[in-house]
């Protein structure tokens, strides 16, 4: 259990979260209303200029499905871009270091996950990429998969906000998100972090001489703008394949608590953005209740046993109970950053972690995590509509049969993306091409391969297996997963949003959402799907580890 100071520090993080977030909130939901902001001056001119060059008519109102293809005409054009520049990085300025372009199929792998929000990486950045690549592909996918997510659930909200008649407009949304919200924070940030000790340099990697007379290269560029979009954009690449275990791009403790924050700050910001931008205040209740309802619980698991005890892998100057906070927060908001490695951590620390990445909503990463609260909420007011027998409706409307087929589709989108290519990677025997791997107890290498698949389906990232997992097979099977299990969902419940425009409100309301007793049965609906889908895969992955670390304790 962590002692008075840890759970002080636990709070003090969370409770600077949620109130610089319900301090943000207004700000953002005044830039998606078009309402003015102390920056027009600034920006106004720059985005007409975009607009202009474009070619984008801002008038233009989308349904869903315009709104949607717009995202992933814009999303894979970005992928095609940062493509080639890996591929070719090799041929291409910005590469004092002379690395070649990656193959194809693992630049196929980074380009997918980065542009979704997931950066899974099977590559080591020091080693591997270009000043070129690192900004104009890695750090370019980290701001407009940031963004993405983010009009995902304003278009959402938008559709279920009464008397709307459409749901917005991508290119203006997608504009104004990375000139208002993204950049100026992540300036913020990066001055911060630079002040603290993080390198932001494009002079190239350095060569020292050790005390012991060895020669050690210095591996710094570019990372304090790179550690400020991966973790305010809950995106998670590292510049280095240690990520923030690296001290170069985490050195202090202090450091440590900032990048957890960053973290925290915009998923919880879009909560208080949900009601404000709704019109309905008070429904940001459940969301927020249930949201760190389900935080505090894998808080509650992660820290069940005593501190864990430095194991391989665990980064010594945070010790135990920094390396699990930030495993919990990481998982929780779908960042997929690490501070050490996961093969360090307890496994009660690991299932905490599934638990997240399984979840999604805890808070979740910015803009979709909420999106899947609303599909949560939806569920279960259809349930607890089957348990009164009575007519389920949210926000004053009425959930027909179409609804719920649409957000159960995309609930079992996960179950299925998730354990198919897991059991398909034994199947294959591809995982005997990962070194190593057959030397591993079956419950840590099932463990090591079902999160990696849920990692990826999450579109978090964070992974136990990094470069072992260089393979054609893992590069093209974790792209998959990760393309659906980002713009499945989100497709689906833009659907349900946009159906929801011009539906019949009623004024009586005959399930209060915003009750505190409410927000308890959506979070206990919410651990019954979870556990009851995945709980049997958990039992053969990190819950039997964890039996068996305790019959080999006792002897």
């Amino acid at each position: 259990m962590i002692d008075a100071l840890q759970a002080t520090t636990v709070i003090a993080i969370v409770g600077a979260a949620l109130l610089s977030g319900n301090y943000l909130a207004p700000y953002i939901v005044r830039v998606y209303n078009g309402e003015s902001t102390k920056l027009d001056r600034f920006l106004d001119p720059i985005e007409k200029w975009v607009y202009q060059l474009t070619g984008v008519n801002t008038g233009v109102t989308m349904g869903w499905k315009q709104y949607f293809l717009a995202a992933l005409f814009v999303n894979i054009a970005q992928m095609a871009i940062a493509f080639l520049i890996l591929t070719f990085q090799g041929s291409l300025p910005l590469n004092p270091q002379g690395y070649p372009g990656l193959s194809w199929d693992l630049s196929l792998n980074t380009v997918v996950s980065f542009a979704t929000n997931t950066n899974l990486q099977h590559y080591a950045g020091e080693v591997s990429l270009s000043y070129l690549s690192q900004m104009g592909a890695i750090q370019f996918l980290q701001f407009t998969s940031a963004a993405t997510g983010i009009c995902a659930l304003v278009a959402m909200v938008r559709g279920l906000r009464a008397g709307s008649t459409h749901m917005g407009n991508f290119y203006v949304d997608f504009v104004r998100t990375l000139t208002r919200i993204m950049l100026p924070l992540c300036f913020i940030a990066a001055i911060v972090l630079v002040a603290l000790g993080i390198p932001q340099t494009l002079e190239g990697y350095n060569t020292y001489r050790t005390i012991e007379g060895a020669s050690q290269v210095v591996y710094a560029g570019p990372v304090a703008s790179l550690v400020s979009i991966m973790q305010l954009g809950t995106n998670g690449g590292g510049y280095f394949g240690a990520n923030s275990a690296y001290p170069l791009q985490n050195p202090t403790p202090a450091t440590d608590i900032i990048q957890i924050y960053l973290m925290l700050l915009l998923p919880t910001a879009l909560v208080f953005v949900f009601g404000r931008l709704l019109g309905k205040v008070k429904e940001t209740r459940p969301v927020l209740i249930a949201t760190y309802g389900l935080f505090a619980i894998d808080l509650v698991i992660a820290f069940i046993p005593s501190l864990p005890t430095v194991g391989p892998g665990m980064e010594t100057r945070f010790g135990g109970f920094f390396s699990t906070f930030w495993t919990v927060v990481t998982t929780a908001v779908t960042t997929g950053s690490v501070n050490a490695s996961l093969s360090g951590i307890h496994p009660l620390g690991i299932f905490s972690a599934f638990m997240g990445m399984l979840i999604q909503a805890t808070p979740g990463g910015k803009g979709v995590g909420v999106m899947y609260m609303i599909m949560y909420i939806i569920i279960t007011v259809f349930v607890v509509g089957l348990m009164t027998g009575r007519t389920p409706e949210y926000l004053g409307m009425k959930i027909n049969a179409r609804d719920v087929k649409l957000v159960m589709v995309a609930f079992l989108i996960h179950p299925i993306i998730i354990l198919v290519p897991t059991v398909l990677a034994y199947a294959t025997n591809a995982v005997s091409a990962i070194p190593g791997f057959n030397s591993l107890p079956s419950s840590v290498g099932f463990t090591q391969i079902l999160y990696e698949f849920t990692s990826s389906a999450a579109n978090n990232g964070s992974d136990f297996l990094g470069t072992a997992a260089n393979t054609p097979f893992f590069n093209v099977a974790t792209a998959a997963v990760i393309f659906v299990g980002r713009y499945g969902p989100i497709a689906i419940l833009l659907a349900l949003s946009g159906s929801m425009i011009g539906r019949k409100r009623s004024s009586e309301v005959t399930l209060k959402t915003n009750s505190n007793t409410f927000s308890i049965v959506l979070i206990g609906a919410i651990l019954l799907l979870v556990v009851l889908t995945f709980f049997p895969f958990l039992i053969l992955g990190p819950l039997l580890a964890l039996f068996q670390g305790m019959v080999n304790f006792l002897g």
